[in-house]
């Protein structure tokens, strides 16, 4: 996943960026190369986006250059690039809240969520308990520092934008998900109740993806779809931020089939009923 074509498209953006600014200071790679003090190699590399330049090699670079006014505008695009991709070691390396808190003004913004869960219920979805259970396990899996209470305060907060302004949500929700837990059966199962309660709402639409069919769509990781300007994925190593219109559009047509594979309304709270008794 690393290598989707919004990581490529951002990191081509600043190896041709940076090869203009070689170009207009009339040096070739090999005058660069022993200006900064490298193998003409690496030169390479960087123009070609086969390697990604260090912000310390984007300062030599311009200093090389003469183009030093040009240095902190390149070091922002580098951030962007590096943005698009992110290790949730880099992601969380201050812990969970400020990762909650960071997706807050996203949420604000989007008016239409698309959302796809393979393996546990989104954090808008989510009770108090099930959510400090969910963070509790991926702050002992990965996160060195325990502010689990502040993230989990952070996650509550953020679902407030189910019940502001004009916002629409839409659900699909993989039938294990709602027997997938690592809370106790009692957490799971006022987990299951509220599911319930939010279903009848007007602005949410919540669809469960049946086990026994014939699938004409495998399960894919999650992904949130925020209006048609933004997809983010999650997956074992990171989280990806796609915003290539081609990407956003793939991502939209596998909602689509996912969609048509999933039963909404009363079947819907039947297959939520079915797992919350077999709890007891």
């Amino acid at each position: 996943m690393q290598s989707s074509s919004s990581v490529q498209e951002a990191r081509r953006a600043l190896a041709n960026r940076l090869r203009d600014l070689v170009k207009d200071a009339g040096l070739d790679g090999k005058d660069l190369a022993a200006l900064c003090g490298w193998h003409p190699s690496k030169v390479s590399r960087i123009s070609t986006a086969k390697t990604q330049p260090s912000e310390n090699d984007i300062r030599l670079w311009c200093r090389a250059c003469d183009a030093e006014d040009q240095t902190g505008d390149l070091i922002a695009s580098l951030r962007a690039a590096e943005g698009t991709w992110l290790t949730w070691r880099r992601l969380e390396r201050t812990g969970l809240k400020r990762s909650q808190e960071e997706r807050l003004p996203l949420y604000q913004r989007t008016r239409r969520f698309r959302s796809y869960s393979v393996w546990a219920l989104p954090g808008l979805l989510q009770t108090y308990q099930y959510t400090e259970d969910v963070l509790r396990a991926i702050q002992q899996q990965r996160v060195p520092m325990d502010d689990v209470a502040d993230a989990v305060a952070a996650r509550m907060e953020r679902q407030r934008v189910l019940h502001e302004g004009q916002r629409a949500f839409a659900f699909l929700i993989e039938e294990p998900v709602l027997r997938n837990t690592l809370s106790t059966a009692e957490t799971q199962e006022e987990q299951l109740e509220h599911l319930l309660t939010l279903g009848r709402f007007p602005n949410i639409s919540l669809g469960v993806i049946p086990v026994a069919q014939q699938r004409p769509q495998l399960p894919v990781e999650n992904f949130w779809i925020y209006d048609n300007t933004q997809v983010n994925v999650e997956l074992v190593s990171g989280y990806l931020t796609l915003t290539q219109p081609s990407e956003i559009k793939a991502y939209s047509d596998a909602y689509s089939k996912l969609a048509g594979m999933a039963v909404h309304g009363a079947r819907a709270r039947a297959l939520i009923c079915k797992a919350r008794d077999s709890l007891v």
